[in-house]
Protein backbone atom coordinates (compact mmCIF):
# COMPACT_ATOMS: atom_id res chain seq x y z
CA UNK A 1 0.00 0.00 0.00
CA UNK A 2 1.47 3.98 -0.99
CA UNK A 3 2.07 6.43 1.77
CA UNK A 4 -1.75 7.30 2.97
CA UNK A 5 -2.61 11.14 2.77
CA UNK A 6 -3.45 11.83 6.49
CA UNK A 7 -5.35 15.42 6.25
CA UNK A 8 -5.59 17.03 9.42
CA UNK A 9 -8.51 19.75 10.11
CA UNK A 10 -7.49 22.27 12.69
CA UNK A 11 -8.87 25.73 13.79
CA UNK A 12 -10.04 27.98 16.28
CA UNK A 13 -12.96 26.49 18.05
CA UNK A 14 -16.44 27.36 16.25
CA UNK A 15 -15.70 27.79 13.34
CA UNK A 16 -16.79 24.54 12.18
CA UNK A 17 -13.56 22.13 11.64
CA UNK A 18 -16.08 19.08 12.54
CA UNK A 19 -18.47 19.90 9.70
CA UNK A 20 -15.82 20.42 7.30
CA UNK A 21 -14.06 16.63 8.47
CA UNK A 22 -17.32 15.01 8.39
CA UNK A 23 -17.86 16.59 4.55
CA UNK A 24 -14.30 15.78 3.44
CA UNK A 25 -14.79 11.88 4.88
CA UNK A 26 -18.16 11.79 2.95
CA UNK A 27 -15.90 13.19 -0.59
CA UNK A 28 -13.29 10.85 0.05
CA UNK A 29 -15.83 8.05 0.40
CA UNK A 30 -17.99 9.18 -2.63
CA UNK A 31 -14.64 9.84 -4.92
CA UNK A 32 -12.94 6.45 -3.47
CA UNK A 33 -15.35 3.87 -3.04
CA UNK A 34 -12.07 1.59 -3.69
CA UNK A 35 -10.14 3.03 -1.37
CA UNK A 36 -9.68 2.37 2.53
CA UNK A 37 -10.90 5.60 4.42
CA UNK A 38 -10.24 6.38 8.40
CA UNK A 39 -12.26 8.95 10.21
CA UNK A 40 -10.20 9.84 13.42
CA UNK A 41 -12.04 12.25 16.12
CA UNK A 42 -8.92 13.55 18.08
CA UNK A 43 -11.39 16.65 19.82
CA UNK A 44 -12.14 15.32 23.24
CA UNK A 45 -15.73 17.00 22.32
CA UNK A 46 -16.07 13.77 20.43
CA UNK A 47 -18.47 15.85 17.68
CA UNK A 48 -17.05 14.28 14.36
CA UNK A 49 -18.74 11.01 15.68
CA UNK A 50 -22.74 13.15 15.90
CA UNK A 51 -22.02 14.21 12.27
CA UNK A 52 -21.22 11.07 11.04
CA UNK A 53 -24.09 9.14 12.94
CA UNK A 54 -21.57 6.79 14.75
CA UNK A 55 -21.86 5.53 17.68
CA UNK A 56 -18.74 5.23 19.73
CA UNK A 57 -18.23 2.58 22.65
CA UNK A 58 -14.15 2.58 23.26
CA UNK A 59 -11.67 5.30 22.81
CA UNK A 60 -7.80 4.85 22.55
CA UNK A 61 -7.86 7.19 25.46
CA UNK A 62 -10.17 4.04 27.56
CA UNK A 63 -7.30 2.07 26.67
CA UNK A 64 -4.33 4.48 27.54
CA UNK A 65 -6.11 4.81 30.78
CA UNK A 66 -6.39 1.44 31.53
CA UNK A 67 -2.92 0.93 30.69
CA UNK A 68 -2.18 4.12 33.37
CA UNK A 69 -4.15 2.72 35.77
CA UNK A 70 -2.13 -0.71 35.92
CA UNK A 71 0.94 1.17 36.11
CA UNK A 72 -0.36 2.88 39.34
CA UNK A 73 -1.21 -0.06 40.83
CA UNK A 74 2.41 -1.44 40.40
CA UNK A 75 1.29 -4.15 38.22
CA UNK A 76 4.31 -3.60 35.56
CA UNK A 77 3.88 -6.79 33.87
CA UNK A 78 0.23 -6.84 33.00
CA UNK A 79 1.31 -3.16 31.88
CA UNK A 80 3.56 -4.53 29.73
CA UNK A 81 1.36 -6.85 28.64
CA UNK A 82 -1.35 -4.37 27.91
CA UNK A 83 0.83 -2.38 26.27
CA UNK A 84 1.71 -5.16 23.84
CA UNK A 85 -1.91 -5.51 22.47
CA UNK A 86 -2.66 -2.15 22.57
CA UNK A 87 -2.76 -2.75 18.80
CA UNK A 88 -5.12 -4.97 18.70
CA UNK A 89 -7.16 -3.57 20.90
CA UNK A 90 -7.31 -0.23 19.35
CA UNK A 91 -8.29 -2.64 16.01
CA UNK A 92 -11.42 -3.42 18.19
CA UNK A 93 -12.07 0.25 18.99
CA UNK A 94 -12.80 1.14 14.79
CA UNK A 95 -16.13 1.14 13.99
CA UNK A 96 -16.88 0.07 10.69
CA UNK A 97 -19.19 2.27 8.57
CA UNK A 98 -20.33 2.01 5.06
CA UNK A 99 -17.01 3.13 3.02
CA UNK A 100 -15.14 3.87 6.22
CA UNK A 101 -13.63 3.57 9.71
CA UNK A 102 -13.61 5.25 12.43
CA UNK A 103 -12.31 5.95 15.79
CA UNK A 104 -11.81 8.16 18.41
CA UNK A 105 -8.88 9.54 20.85
CA UNK A 106 -11.00 10.04 23.51
CA UNK A 107 -10.56 12.67 26.50
CA UNK A 108 -7.71 14.81 26.91
CA UNK A 109 -4.77 13.56 29.04
CA UNK A 110 -5.16 12.75 32.31
CA UNK A 111 -2.90 14.64 35.16
CA UNK A 112 0.71 13.10 35.44
CA UNK A 113 3.25 12.46 33.24
CA UNK A 114 3.00 8.78 31.29
CA UNK A 115 4.77 9.73 28.35
CA UNK A 116 6.21 6.85 27.20
CA UNK A 117 3.21 4.94 27.04
CA UNK A 118 1.30 7.96 25.13
CA UNK A 119 4.28 8.09 22.67
CA UNK A 120 3.42 4.39 22.22
CA UNK A 121 -0.16 5.14 21.40
CA UNK A 122 0.76 7.98 19.63
CA UNK A 123 3.39 4.89 17.42
CA UNK A 124 -0.13 2.70 17.24
CA UNK A 125 -1.68 5.64 15.31
CA UNK A 126 0.46 5.71 13.54
CA UNK A 127 0.56 1.74 12.42
CA UNK A 128 -3.07 2.17 12.17
CA UNK A 129 -2.64 5.05 9.85
CA UNK A 130 -0.31 3.07 7.75
CA UNK A 131 -3.35 0.45 6.87
CA UNK A 132 -5.30 2.99 5.41
CA UNK A 133 -4.94 5.34 1.83
CA UNK A 134 -6.51 8.62 3.39
CA UNK A 135 -7.12 9.56 7.24
CA UNK A 136 -9.13 12.79 8.01
CA UNK A 137 -8.59 13.65 11.86
CA UNK A 138 -10.64 16.43 12.96
CA UNK A 139 -8.22 18.34 16.07
CA UNK A 140 -9.07 19.73 18.87
CA UNK A 141 -9.21 23.89 19.02
CA UNK A 142 -6.29 25.51 18.82
CA UNK A 143 -2.83 24.42 19.08
CA UNK A 144 -2.49 22.17 21.89
CA UNK A 145 -2.22 18.86 19.55
CA UNK A 146 -0.02 19.71 17.39
CA UNK A 147 3.18 18.24 18.48
CA UNK A 148 0.84 15.53 20.53
CA UNK A 149 -0.24 11.88 19.09
CA UNK A 150 -1.27 12.02 15.80
CA UNK A 151 -0.65 15.09 14.37
CA UNK A 152 3.29 14.63 13.86
CA UNK A 153 2.52 12.42 10.86
CA UNK A 154 -0.25 14.79 8.96
CA UNK A 155 0.76 15.00 4.79
CA UNK A 156 -2.14 17.56 4.69
CA UNK A 157 -2.80 20.19 7.13
CA UNK A 158 -6.06 21.69 6.58
CA UNK A 159 -6.86 25.22 8.70
CA UNK A 160 -10.45 26.61 9.30
CA UNK A 161 -10.69 30.44 10.25
CA UNK A 162 -14.21 31.98 9.81
CA UNK A 163 -14.71 35.74 9.37
CA UNK A 164 -12.97 36.83 12.55
CA UNK A 165 -9.60 38.33 13.26
CA UNK A 166 -9.16 35.87 15.71
CA UNK A 167 -10.10 32.66 13.42
CA UNK A 168 -7.17 34.33 11.18
CA UNK A 169 -4.67 34.87 14.14
CA UNK A 170 -5.54 31.43 15.49
CA UNK A 171 -4.50 29.82 11.96
CA UNK A 172 -1.73 31.63 11.38
CA UNK A 173 -0.23 31.04 14.94
CA UNK A 174 -1.07 26.90 14.35
CA UNK A 175 1.01 27.29 11.21
CA UNK A 176 3.71 28.49 12.84
CA UNK A 177 3.62 26.24 15.31
CA UNK A 178 3.36 23.32 12.63
CA UNK A 179 6.44 24.53 10.78
CA UNK A 180 9.00 23.23 13.70
CA UNK A 181 7.28 20.09 14.48
CA UNK A 182 5.09 18.85 11.18
CA UNK A 183 6.51 18.11 7.92
CA UNK A 184 3.50 18.62 5.57
CA UNK A 185 2.96 18.27 2.23
CA UNK A 186 0.43 20.98 1.80
CA UNK A 187 -1.15 23.46 4.03
CA UNK A 188 -4.00 25.69 3.45
CA UNK A 189 -7.00 27.41 4.97
CA UNK A 190 -10.99 27.48 4.23
CA UNK A 191 -12.98 30.57 5.10
CA UNK A 192 -16.27 28.92 6.40
CA UNK A 193 -19.35 30.38 7.51
CA UNK A 194 -19.02 33.41 5.98
CA UNK A 195 -21.88 35.96 5.39
CA UNK A 196 -21.02 36.99 1.64
CA UNK A 197 -18.13 35.22 -0.22
CA UNK A 198 -16.66 38.43 -0.40
CA UNK A 199 -15.88 38.75 2.45
CA UNK A 200 -13.12 36.39 1.48
CA UNK A 201 -11.24 38.83 0.12
CA UNK A 202 -11.21 40.84 3.43
CA UNK A 203 -9.27 38.16 5.26
CA UNK A 204 -6.26 38.13 6.63
CA UNK A 205 -4.17 34.58 6.34
CA UNK A 206 -0.61 35.56 6.04
CA UNK A 207 1.29 33.78 3.83
CA UNK A 208 -1.25 31.01 3.48
CA UNK A 209 -3.54 29.83 0.57
CA UNK A 210 -7.06 30.13 0.69
CA UNK A 211 -8.46 27.26 -0.42
CA UNK A 212 -12.08 27.66 -0.73
CA UNK A 213 -14.47 30.22 0.70
CA UNK A 214 -17.81 28.73 2.67
CA UNK A 215 -20.99 31.04 3.14
CA UNK A 216 -22.68 30.53 6.10
CA UNK A 217 -25.63 27.86 5.28
CA UNK A 218 -28.97 27.14 7.23
CA UNK A 219 -29.56 23.73 6.31
CA UNK A 220 -25.83 22.53 7.41
CA UNK A 221 -26.83 24.48 10.85
CA UNK A 222 -30.45 22.49 11.04
CA UNK A 223 -28.03 19.40 10.66
CA UNK A 224 -26.08 20.57 13.13
CA UNK A 225 -29.26 21.46 15.94
CA UNK A 226 -30.52 17.98 15.37
CA UNK A 227 -27.45 15.79 14.99
CA UNK A 228 -27.88 14.28 11.44
CA UNK A 229 -25.55 12.80 9.13
CA UNK A 230 -23.77 14.70 7.35
CA UNK A 231 -23.28 12.04 4.48
CA UNK A 232 -26.90 13.22 3.49
CA UNK A 233 -26.06 16.72 2.75
CA UNK A 234 -26.80 17.99 -0.78
CA UNK A 235 -23.76 18.08 -3.53
CA UNK A 236 -25.00 21.55 -3.50
CA UNK A 237 -24.71 22.84 -0.40
CA UNK A 238 -21.91 25.36 0.32
CA UNK A 239 -20.15 23.37 2.45
CA UNK A 240 -19.91 19.87 -0.03
CA UNK A 241 -19.14 22.42 -2.79
CA UNK A 242 -16.07 24.23 -0.46
CA UNK A 243 -14.46 21.02 1.05
CA UNK A 244 -14.81 19.55 -2.55
CA UNK A 245 -12.84 22.98 -3.90
CA UNK A 246 -10.40 22.43 -1.19
CA UNK A 247 -9.37 18.91 -0.95
CA UNK A 248 -9.03 19.40 -4.84
CA UNK A 249 -6.40 22.34 -4.67
CA UNK A 250 -4.04 20.41 -2.34
CA UNK A 251 -4.18 17.35 -4.51
CA UNK A 252 -6.40 15.00 -2.51
CA UNK A 253 -9.32 14.58 -5.00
Amino acid sequence: MSTPKIIAVAGKGGVGKTSCSAVMVKLLCEAYPDKKILAIDADPAVGLSTALGVEVESTIDDIRREVVSTVENGDTKTAIELLGEAKYRIMDALVEQDGYSFIAVGRPEAAGCYCKINSYLKEVIGLLSSNFDYVVIDGEAGIEQINRRVMEKVTHLLLITDASKKGCQVIQTIKSVSDNLMMCDKVGVIANRLPDEGMADMLDTGDLPLLSAIISDNKLAEYDIKGENVFYLPDDAPIVVGCKKALKAVGVL
